[in-house]
């Protein structure tokens, strides 16, 4: 007779464990970090601190040393890869790996384009050497300008600089491919405003249907905050199917909401963003459970800070089997934010990587200032990070 034992409980972890949170900050790290979202959680003077430092960098005052002592410090990984390289071996003692995330942008000549794309190949070689950098990442606005994704997004026709800006484009953004693939090392493409990803998606389509016949190696980032981003997963895997290649996806609730309902009132067509929070996690949540479905022939990045959705996830893999470890399946955070869902997920066995951003202070900075008003403006963010940093510190007391 078949067995009627019931199924194990399927067991997640906890993800309020302060200790194991937190056990890389000292107290003196720790106090810093509570009084850092302090600030960053008070709207009127994270304004205010944006706009004297936009003001600043324009005068060209001497503010990197203040920035590199704050914000800088706690969100990024140092001025330079081998800077960088002990943020990274921190992470990896304790079983979170690094994304090395070169975070210059605005950049439109040849000369810095080209830099860029050497920087990221500097960080492919990087990543081969150590077993502690899973992934590497690159932002397509790093290697285009700005115009021409727009312009290729559009469909419309290339005057002969166009076209060959954008060939050099493609064979910036090809080099890098081509070097992951030979190092083995998966790369993410950044997603990047709704009016130019076109370009992008299809950018990253050929370099999955080139590099992507084994494992993936390339990935396309899908913002679920677009409400056409779920279709457009599916229809990512449908091509995948046909082209006898497999689809690297990252999923991320996205990171531009305000600055495209502006756009869409002012230029007068449809918002691409979710009307409402609860659009926008019920697709994230369902592009994981079709990740998970489909893992057979996909990789997933969970990009998220959300902790339902972490928890989902890991419900997941218990539901269809998949070893915690599977190294098809992974969540990321950002360096300094979320701790307790990277070390308690790592701690528990699962894959889980940091972005570590880096570069030198004052190219760095445009990327921290967006940083702390993406972050005022998810609902309960800051005040999660401080309460679960005032958990510790009491804790650490009562120790």
């Amino acid at each position: 007779m078949p067995s009627t034992a019931p199924a194990p409980p399927i067991t997640v972890p906890d993800l309020g464990d302060t200790r194991i949170a937190f056990r890389q900050y000292t107290d003196r790290g720790l106090l810093r970090a509570y009084w850092l979202f302090r600030i960053i959680g008070i709207p009127w003077l994270n304004a205010a601190g944006r706009v004297l430092t936009q003001a600043a960098l324009a005068l060209r005052l001497p503010i990197a040393w203040a920035v590199k002592a704050t914000l800088f410090k706690h969100f990024c990984g140092g001025e330079t890869i081998d800077e960088s390289l002990l943020t990274a071996q921190k992470l990896g003692d304790v079983g979170v790996g690094t994304i090395l995330d070169y975070s210059v942008e605005g950049q439109e000549d040849d000369d810095s384009l080209d830099h860029t794309r050497d920087e990221i190949l500097r960080t492919i070689a990087a990543a081969k050497q150590r077993a502690d950098i899973p992934f590497c990442v690159f932002k397509p606005t790093g290697l285009s300008p700005v115009h021409l994704l727009e312009k290729v997004s559009e469909g419309a026709v290339l005057s002969a600089d166009d076209d060959r800006e954008w060939q050099l484009v493609q064979g910036r953004v090809a080099a890098i491919c081509q070097a992951a693939h030979d190092a083995s090392i998966p790369v993410l493409i950044d997603a990047e405003d709704s009016w130019y990803q076109p370009a992008i998606d299809a950018l990253a389509t050929q370099m999955m249907e080139r590099f992507n016949a084994k494992s993936a190696i390339v990935f396309n980032t899908i913002q679920l905050y677009r409400h056409d981003r779920l279709a457009f997963l599916k229809e990512s895997f449908a091509a995948a199917e046909k082209g006898d290649y497999h689809l690297g996806v990252k999923l991320v609730r996205g990171a531009y909401m305000e600055k495209e309902r502006d756009r869409a009132a002012e230029k007068g067509y449809p918002s691409p963003i979710h009307a409402d929070k609860a659009a926008v996690d019920r697709d994230y949540d369902e592009a994981l459970r079709f990740c998970v479905a489909h893992i057979d022939r996909m990789a997933v990045m969970a990009g998220t800070h959300n902790e339902q959705s972490s928890l989902l996830l890991a419900r997941l893999l218990e539901e269809h089997g998949i070893a915690r470890n599977d190294r098809r399946v992974w969540f990321a955070q950002l360096l300094g934010m979320s701790d307790n869902i990277s070390y308690n997920l790592a701690e528990a066995g699962y894959k889980v990587a940091k972005y570590v951003p880096y570069g030198p202070v004052r190219a760095v900075l445009p990327y921290l200032i967006r940083r702390a008003q993406e972050n005022t403006s998810v609902a309960g963010q800051m005040g999660r990070e401080l309460r679960l940093i005032v958990e510790e510190r009491k804790r650490r007391v009562r120790a």
